[in-house]
């Protein structure tokens, strides 16, 4: 069971842009001409609203591309190492900057074409702005990959059922909702989820939602994989 060995914060953006001679980046892209792409290590950019970023964060790694049409239409192709530990959490970010109580509604939708093969999950990953709360929404798996920490039984929330973990990376506490079958497609109401922690479970208090990002959290994809997100919506209220 593969497991995170450390957070993936925004502030990682910081260390310098390093180029990984990847030669693959513009055939990786889809067919039309993508808005922008990198195989940059911190590659990011900013697209309607949504911040993009290449974000090949773990260790071991290979190469990795990223393009996008828009904020909510793009893709990465990866070619990681058959090895385990998580090499890379390319992702579209959306900030919300409201506090639990102040939320009427956090809602997301997703549309996913994902490999058979290799070792990944495509996640939503949810923190606070202080980054000591990590809420993670698994929505589909493939391969040796498991969440972090101690399973908590499971719950049907925010329109799916999911088993729950809870653990700590060192860094911060992680909650982890691995969805009851893998999907392509689908809504997800968010803020129920983040209620129940909140209040039924009292894992954390009123805390300020910062960050909502969702993409891919690769561990292997040997030989070159793609991984695509058709569409993406992030709306909060």
């Amino acid at each position: 069971m593969a497991t995170r060995t450390r957070s993936r914060l925004s502030t990682a953006l910081l260390a310098p842009a390093l180029a990984l001679g990847a030669t693959v980046g513009l055939a990786s892209a889809p067919a039309q001409a993508a808005v922008w792409n990198s195989c940059d290590q911190w590659g990011n950019t900013t697209l309607n609203g949504y911040t993009l970023y290449n974000n090949i964060w773990g260790s071991g790694t290979g190469s990795q591309c990223i393009w996008a049409n828009s904020g909510t239409n793009w893709g990465v192709w990866a070619n990681h190492p058959n090895t385990g530990g998580i090499k890379s959490y390319p992702n579209a970010k959306k900030v919300v900057n409201k506090p639990i109580t102040s939320l009427a509604s956090l809602t997301s939708a997703y549309n996913v074409t994902v490999p058979s093969s290799g070792a990944y999950n495509t996640s939503y990953d949810i923190w606070d702005t202080g980054y000591k709360y990590e809420v993670m929404l698994w929505v589909n798996k493939t391969g040796a990959v498991g969440p972090l920490g101690s399973s908590q039984g499971s719950v049907t929330l925010g329109g799916s059922t999911w088993s729950v973990y809870k653990g700590n990376n060192g860094s911060n506490d992680v909650f982890s909702f691995i969805r009851s079958s893998n999907s392509s497609s689908d809504t997800v109401d968010i803020l129920p989820i983040l209620k129940w922690i909140k209040d039924t479970k009292g894992w954390f208090g009123n805390v300020t939602i910062g960050d909502v990002q969702f993409g891919y959290e690769i561990t292997s994809s040997s030989g070159g994989l793609d991984f695509t997100t058709n569409s993406l919506t992030v709306s909060s209220s």
